[in-house]
């Protein structure tokens, strides 16, 4: 039999230990904030049922679900299409139903919603959570978007408070102040969106309106409007909508400009005051330059209702490496109406490529070991495998090379390792207990006994 060429799914990695020290790194920065915000962690299966999944991202969210075959013979007893379904659409939704009915989760806000709902009875609201889990979806691998990548989500659900919208701020912050990445902040409310589409007289029109204006700085106001005309928006309509495609300046201006234009829309004066309350918590945190309020941000997922936040790294060309905002009915969909919550979920991926690009991860934590132990032979061994117990049980990393090869072949060990200090026992040191300790970087090296190896290495 020939042998097979090794290989993994497109949109998927292996990493390395280095990769993975790094990804530590940042899930490390994370959870720590979230912590430090009082946040508790969870875990939810890596599938699940279709029924949880399919209908919660609209209609081009549901065709990046992956779906797993069910077990056994999913073929058998598989009834007939029927007769009418011609179109592959329809003949594929029906299939599915019946051949999967499970699915690997798309993100993790879906599945806490599930959670909540589910032990709802052990909680206590309002519920903070962090999770940080691999999510899945069948999408085109390119820069920064992958099948299979990290969410670090934090979410509170069960109460309407902005103070929560202004904590998620805060916790945004903080992320991106601890990893030393330099960020846009865009913050907006979908009551805002809502608003701006029933003062020119197009409610209906929201999703192409907010479609069409997510594409300014990418195509110009030109052919914004155009793809609003194509899009059965009247020209009355379009015209209205110019002062908000143009809408610039600072924060006092826009809201000015915002109250005069909702003047027939009650959706709209409650998403601006919405706005205008945690910006004057962000203002007085001393927070208020970092973030930008820009009407033109809509975010995609449908679930959003109040405000909605998307971070962008200002050195590198990716996409969003953070987002959310609020949902005040998600659990409705799994029978617990009215329990409204806010969420964001930092892209732990693209954050690694951002940080990477930017070379911002400290050279020291790829030293994963202290200190290495040379290795002089059987009577050395024994004695250093003493002195090495004893560092481990001080928590300090460290090992020993397992043979007694040449001394240059262990120091290039250590070097290739980044192992910053080495240990060398002898004849000389194990009559001494005094070992010797050699600092890589430095290439000095003195005698110390074993409280002041700990201490050094420590």
């Amino acid at each position: 039999m020939s042998s097979q060429k090794p290989s993994i799914p497109k949109g998927t990695r292996d990493f390395s230990p280095a990769e993975m020290v790094r990804r530590n790194f940042i899930f490390d920065a994370i959870r720590n904030v979230f912590k430090v915000f009082g946040y508790l962690p969870i875990e939810t299966p890596a599938m699940e049922n279709l029924s949880t999944l399919m209908g919660k991202y609209g209609e081009e969210g549901d065709k990046l679900l992956f779906k797993i075959l069910n077990s056994g013979n999913y073929l058998d007893g598989l009834p007939d299409a029927e007769s009418g379904m011609r179109d592959a659409g329809s003949r594929i939704q029906y299939l599915t139903k019946h051949i999967a009915e499970k699915g690997l989760r798309y993100d993790l806000t879906v599945p806490f919603a599930r959670f909540v709902v589910q032990h709802q009875n052990e909680l206590v609201f309002p519920f903070k959570r962090y999770q940080i889990q691999p999510v899945w979806r069948a999408d085109r691998p390119q820069k920064g978007r992958y099948r299979e990548f990290f969410q670090c989500d934090v979410d509170v659900i069960g109460s309407n408070s902005l103070l929560y919208e202004v904590e998620l701020a805060q916790i945004i912050d903080s992320v991106f102040s601890a990893l030393g990445i330099k960020v846009l902040i865009r913050i907006n409310n979908r009551k805002v969106l809502a608003g701006i589409a029933e003062a020119i007289g197009a409610a209906e029109k929201l999703t192409d309106i907010t479609v069409a204006m997510d594409k300014l700085d990418k195509t110009g106001i030109d052919k914004v409007n155009d793809e609003l005309i194509e899009h059965g928006i009247s020209y009355e309509s379009v015209e209205k909508l110019q002062p908000i495609l143009n809408l610039e300046g600072k924060l006092k201006t826009k809201f000015e400009i915002l109250t005069e234009f909702f003047t027939t829309s009650e959706t709209g004066r409650k998403g601006l005051e919405e706005m205008h309350l945690v910006l004057q918590h962000l203002k007085e945190l001393d927070l208020v330059n970092k973030f930008d309020f820009d009407v033109k941000l809509a975010r995609g997922l449908s679930y959003y209702t109040g405000t909605i936040i998307e971070v962008k790294a200002l050195d590198v060309a990716m996409g969003s490496i953070c987002g959310g905002g609020r949902y005040d009915d998600l659990t409705g969909i799994f029978g617990l109406p009215g329990m409204s919550g806010v969420g964001i979920s930092f892209g732990a991926d693209r954050i690694y490529d951002v940080m990477n690009e930017s070379h911002l991860f400290p050279d020291t934590i790829l030293a994963s070991t202290r200190a290495l132990f040379i290795n002089f032979g059987t009577a050395e061994e024994k004695y250093c495998l003493k002195l090495l117990a004893n560092l481990r049980k001080k928590g300090i990393p460290s090992e020993i090379y397992p043979e007694p090869l040449k001394l240059k072949k262990q120091m290039e060990y250590a070097n290739r390792k980044n192992i910053p200090f080495v240990i060398l026992v002898g004849k000389d040191e194990m009559e001494s207990g005094l070992p010797t300790v050699k600092d890589m970087r430095s290439g000095e090296q003195r005698p110390c006994s074993i409280e002041e190896m700990i201490k050094l290495l420590s």
